[in-house]
């Protein structure tokens, strides 16, 4: 998997600090209402071609694994 600085970014000076895919401009909101209403994720891919596969990928494990842990307590 990709290390989570290479996948999303917060940046004050990019959409207001919004978590983005690193290298673009695109939310990370953006995936999750894709894959929301039920696109997959090659429409998300084929709609945003500067995201990577690994990097949204990489972006729903880390979703994933915060959801896990904050589930259940370490």
């Amino acid at each position: 998997m990709l290390a989570v600085t290479n996948v999303i970014h917060c940046d004050p000076d990019i959409l207001s600090g919004e978590p983005v895919f690193v290298g673009t401009r695109v939310l990370l909101q953006n995936l999750i209402e894709y894959l929301t209403a039920g696109d997959s994720l090659e429409t998300f891919l084929d709609a945003f071609p500067s995201v990577t596969r690994p990097q949204a990928v990489a972006a729903l494990e880390l979703a994933g694994e915060a959801l896990a842990d904050r589930a259940h307590p370490h």
